[in-house]
């Protein structure tokens, strides 16, 4: 789904109400698939525990009000995750959100029901670090070998790399095509719909 000017408008209300130094759009998007803490603690490095701990509780307040953009899903997307749900694929969300936001997304998006599994942020550790993974594959008694991380930055094919398995890349997120083919993905995809073209081809 695409969350990017949801979670940027958030940032920058909160950077702005909070009086710290203003950021380019450029450096929110960058900490998009990131825990709350630790993108706070990249954006303010100089910043201590309290203001991290403001800045997350002022976070939460603006984008879970109901002023701020929903999160819709990207072009196509429902087709290709219904279709693999209905083909028996085992579909997990492992992300940089909160419980509580993603809920919901999941809510406002209304794909809730296709999903096996999913893990926070605020339940484990943040990406790139791979115990989301590890939680999501044990629950679901699968493999590493046979999972599959699908991602738009650099954390989430960090994160697959850490805990063993294969990542795709999808361009259209917030993180640039060279940052992510470095991670050496099975593949860069342009659009949602080629997921389904990429697992079925053959």
């Amino acid at each position: 789904m695409d969350s990017e000017a949801q979670i940027v408008s958030s940032l920058s209300n909160v950077i702005a109400e909070l009086g710290l130094s203003p950021q380019p759009a450029s450096a929110l998007r960058n900490v998009i698939g990131l825990g709350l803490p630790e993108a706070i603690r990249q954006l303010y490095p100089q910043q201590g525990e309290e203001v991290v701990e403001r800045f997350a509780d002022r976070y939460r307040h603006h984008f879970l009000s109901g002023n701020q953009e929903t999160s819709v899903l990207f072009d196509g997307a429902h087709e290709v995750i219904k279709r693999l749900h209905a083909d028996g694929y085992l579909l997990a969300v492992a992300t940089g959100k909160s419980r509580r936001g993603l809920a919901r997304s999941l809510d406002e998006t209304n794909i809730g029901d296709y999903f096996h599994a999913t893990r926070c942020a605020d339940e484990t550790f943040s990406k790139p670090h791979p115990q989301m993974l590890h939680e999501i594959m044990a629950l679901l008694d699968v493999d590493a070998d046979d999972t599959l991380m699908i991602g738009d930055t650099e954390y989430d094919l960090q994160m697959a790399a850490q805990a063993g398995t294969a990542s795709l890349a999808v361009t259209y997120g917030v993180h640039a095509l060279a940052r992510l083919q470095a991670l050496q993905p099975i593949a860069c995809l342009d659009d949602i719909s080629e997921v389904g073209k990429l697992l079925y081809k053959g």
